[in-house]
């Protein structure tokens, strides 16, 4: 077997053989890593003879013209259509507004860029495609606040964690609806909250949200059924269910137990789908309305809902990849059996989504209504689990036989694996981005914005086999710039600022790529400082990226400064006493280095707060002076919280994505500490408003 044939077959298939690691040091990927991951694309390379037939097939693919179902142009650009069209080709624009262009290819085969944004129905010769043509950049913070130098800010929240009464452990829409009301009402423009996306229905133990079942479709159990039904029905259910005592003891536990809690909110919403079919007409017209404009997408998930949970009440597996054949594909003649079979029970799901989906919408707008100017904030998760919902509808355009992870760097020296699939880049050219179109759409259907986890996957993600460790993987490219039009066109349409978690290793030129498109990046204050501890000062951070404290993978703040991340690894064994006392010995430099960068401001460490309390004042103040559009704080830095939502690494020895704020969540900003940090950071901005204008 030849390496150098290996390498070329790599690097046709969009792999990148050399790479630089987030501390400037050239690697290399080694054959064997390249051998598994090529076998996870569909290539086989184990030897030098399936290699060849690999490299043939892949060369057959790409000599072949074939129109692909969709191209993306930027307005006022030409397009390229030499590689399937003669110049001088007569071609004929349908506007999707009504009407159509005749339009010329050039002497070089281009299309004139005089077709407006939007998706249009092109036909030249015989052939038929889809031309999206977007616009120069995303709806920004500018368009949002109607300035050109806008400096708003927002507070960040992992949705579970809200508090109300009644809500049955853990926090739900109506939780946050409070909690979005009480931020607008303080002068918050945004709230920035948790992925939302469905999770597995018939398993209680998978509640991480960055490792969904599906990005198109949403968590039903966060629905407040009160808000679309009324309480008399939702009280009524539960008497009728028993739940009464079992959901007042959830809501008393320090810790949201996931599995009891959801067994609870699926029994009380499977007698509400009961009571609701025998309700009234104007809303089951209106769930009818929706499950009708959900189409295909949402019955199919629905059946996937319904499937697994027929395949959990046999005592089989949940992953579709181990199920029988039959059962594998979604246009299958036995699952059309199988639906008319079990209709009830995938309206029962269908009847879940209708209630999480009004349930969203009426949030944000009353976010909107208390004077936000951008609302809710919505987070798209990086990947969806390879043996859910997502995977199973999209067969060919997502990758279930490869994980999605990151390279070990700064934030992780191990590397990491999220244990999800990403989008095939072929799968997706082939499918006109249907899969991407549809997630977009979905997660800007109810917010103002979209954060997109770990946005360097619109150009690379670092791909690992099914059950290889974090470090063999590699990185494999995507059609970036198809991408970024089509986010452009979305956000656009949806007036929805995007923010991209761009933290970690990032390809060189991606930054600019993103700032040009009005997708800002983010700063965490704890990483921005070199490695002698001396921090960013205020007007050296830049404005195309919002700036926060910390994330939900990071310490907080105040957990930072009280090294209760150190003591966690070195409780759990993740480093050893040696690494953790030069650990230790760190962060002291480091705390010194924080204090002098806050010690610029000269109302910084006065009497209006003591010890750690300053440090969190401070570091609001602080963020509120720098150039960044926006400064998101989160509700944890906000109460100084010593404890952190997510420990990456830890699974079950760290309580991840379970702990819950401490008062009600209309009264989380009402106490003295945090009522006098959103003063701060509100008059810090309006400061540098009127600095920058």
């Amino acid at each position: 077997m030849s390496e150098s044939q290996l390498e070329i077959l790599a690097g046709r298939a969009g792999l990148a053989v050399d790479w630089v690691d987030a501390n400037g040091r050239p690697q290399r990927v080694e054959p064997h890593v390249l051998q598994a991951v090529l076998a996870g694309l569909g290539l086989p390379a184990d030897s030098g003879a399936a290699i060849e037939t690999s490299l043939l097939n892949l060369q057959l693919e790409q000599q072949n013209k074939r129109l692909p179902p969709l191209l993306t142009a930027d307005v006022g650009k030409g397009l390229d259509l030499t590689r399937y069209f003669n110049p001088h080709s007569q071609c004929v624009v349908y506007l999707e507004t009504g009407g159509s262009l005749d339009i010329q290819l050039d002497a070089d085969g281009y299309l004139p860029g005089m077709i407006p944004v939007g998706y249009h129905r092109a036909q030249v010769d015989d052939q038929h495609f889809t031309l999206a043509v977007a616009p120069p950049r995303c709806y920004s913070m500018a368009d949002a606040l109607d300035t050109p130098t806008p400096r708003a800010w927002g507070l960040s929240v992992q949705l579970y964690a809200l508090r109300r009464e009644g809500d049955g452990g853990f926090g739900d829409t109506q939780a946050l609806e409070r909690f979005a009301k009480a931020a607008g009402e303080r002068g918050a423009d945004a709230v920035a909250i948790s992925p939302m996306h469905a999770m597995f229905s018939c398993d209680p133990h998978r509640y991480s949200p960055y490792s969904p079942s599906s990005r198109l479709f949403f968590n039903s159990l966060y629905a407040a059924p009160a808000m679309v039904l009324g309480e008399v029905a939702v009280q009524r259910a539960i008497e009728a269910t028993g739940l009464t005592d079992e959901l007042h003891r959830l809501e008393q536990l320090p810790l949201i137990d996931w599995p009891a809690a959801t067994v609870a909110k699926n029994t009380l919403l499977r007698q509400l789908y009961e009571d609701f079919l025998l309700g009234e007409q104007p809303l089951l017209e209106d769930f009818n309305q929706f499950r009708d404009s959900g189409g295909e997408a949402l019955e199919n998930h629905c059946r996937f809902e319904a499937l697994q949970a027929q395949h959990v009440a046999d005592h089989q597996g949940l992953d579709w990849r181990q199920w029988p054949e039959q059962w594998r594909d979604p246009n299958s003649p036995a699952l059309l059996v199988f639906a008319e079979e079990h209709a009830h029970s995938i309206g029962y799901f269908a009847f879940n989504q209708w209630l999480i989906a009004r349930c969203l919408a009426q949030t944000h707008k009353s976010a909107r209504d208390s004077g936000m100017a951008i609302g809710l904030i919505a987070d798209l998760a990086v990947g969806a689990d390879g043996g859910g919902s997502q995977a199973w509808c999209r067969q060919d355009e997502l990758l279930a036989q490869l994980t999605v992870g990151a390279p070990p760097d700064m934030l992780n020296r191990h590397g990491q694996g999220w244990g999800i699939s990403a989008f095939s880049p072929d799968g997706l050219k082939r499918n006109g981005f249907r899969a991407f179109i549809e997630m977009l759409r979905a997660n800007l259907a109810y917010a103002g914005g979209l954060r997109i986890d770990h946005v360097m996957g619109l150009q690379r993600l670092w791909v690992i086999p099914l059950g290889a460790q974090p470090h063999e993987g590699a990185y494999l490219y995507y059609p970036v710039e198809d991408m970024l039009r089509l986010l452009a066109l979305e956000s656009v349409r949806h007036r929805a600022i995007v923010l991209g978690e761009d933290l970690g290793t990032v390809a060189d030129g991606l930054r600019e790529k993103l700032s040009e498109r009005a997708i800002l990046g983010m700063r965490v204050l704890l990483f921005e400082q070199d490695y002698g501890a001396r921090f960013r000062p205020i007007l050296d951070w830049p404005d195309n990226a919002l700036a926060t404290t910390s994330t939900h993978d990071t310490p907080t703040l105040n957990g930072w400064w009280l090294e209760r991340d150190i003591d966690w690894n070195a409780r759990l064994g993740m480093v050893d006493e040696p690494t953790a006392v030069h650990w230790r010995e760190h962060r002291q430099h480091e705390r010194d280095g924080l204090h002098s960068a806050l010690s610029q401001d000269p109302q910084n460490f006065q009497n209006e707060s003591s010890g750690a309390d300053q440090v969190l004042d401070a570091s609001a103040r602080f963020l509120g002076h720098t150039r960044a559009p926006l400064v998101l704080l989160p509700i944890e830095d906000a109460l100084g919280l010593e404890e952190q939502p997510n420990l990456p690494g830890t699974v079950s020895t760290h309580p991840n994505w379970r702990r819950r704020l401490p008062a009600e969540a209309e009264a989380l900003l009402d106490s003295p500490g945090v009522a006098r940090r959103l003063e701060l950071l509100a008059c810090a901005r309006l400061q540098a408003q009127e600095r920058d204008q």
